[in-house]
């Protein structure tokens, strides 16, 4: 399995597929009666790790008095009913932030990781390596630096949820915000240079380009 982007990459561009239009049929945990005190979040009755939240994933709370309203990134689940959880970080290795101090708080954790595994899927075959192409002896594993295809993952991931709740709404304009995102994918596709490590040695042996899927040794 291939992923190169996460739910808080998405909640940086579009919040609002947290919010009200979160797919209800990807929702993995949410309640109500939860509690903010710096950067943990509790929810007596929760258990997060059953339902497979994950550090990288996003929370989307509201507080009864309106203090608390908006989308959060999951910094770690510490037990099943505790998560470390921070403002979206500009440094995903920084100190978590901690969000406004609340209780009475409505949870819902939704994901989009089965759409960022197909898009992975689908840009390791654009690219000739596995999983995409079965054949290739090149694997996802053997990119030195896989964030280089972060960026394209999250405009097609973004892409496809528009696609999805479009179809559901009828609403022209989530069309037009799906195509929106589709070019930026394919933009961002063809300006990515992704090097690969084929002998484990920390050095790139070949490179391969998005724009022309070549490889060109080092």
């Amino acid at each position: 399995m291939a992923i190169f982007s996460n739910d808080v990459d998405i909640l940086k561009y579009e919040p609002v597929l947290f919010g009200e239009l979160a797919l209800v049929s990807q929702v993995l945990a949410s309640g109500s009666g939860g509690a903010l005190n710096g950067t943990a979040f509790t929810a007596n009755g929760a258990d997060f790790e059953s339902a497979g939240v994950a550090a990288g994933g996003v929370v989307y709370l509201q507080s009864s008095d309106g203090l608390v309203d908006g989308g959060y990134e999951v910094v770690s689940v510490d037990s099943g009913t505790q998560l470390t959880v921070s403002v979206v970080r500009a440094d995903p290795s920084g100190e978590a932030v901690a969000p406004p101090a609340g209780t009475d708080i409505s949870y819902r954790v939704t994901t989009y990781r089965p759409q960022a595994t197909e898009v992975g899927f689908r840009l390791t075959e654009y690219l000739g390596i596995k999983p995409g192409n079965a054949a290739s002896d090149i694997e996802a594993a053997d990119i030195l630096d896989a964030d280089a295809l972060g960026q394209t993952s999250v405009f097609a991931v973004i892409s496809a949820v528009y696609a999805t709740v479009a179809s559901k709404v009828g609403d022209e304009s989530f069309w037009e915000k799906s195509l929106y995102y589709r070019k930026l994918f394919e933009k961002a596709r063809e300006r990515c240079r992704v090097c690969i490590d084929l002998d484990s040695d920390g050095v790139a042996d070949v490179t391969r380009y998005g724009g022309s899927g070549r490889l060109v040794r080092d």
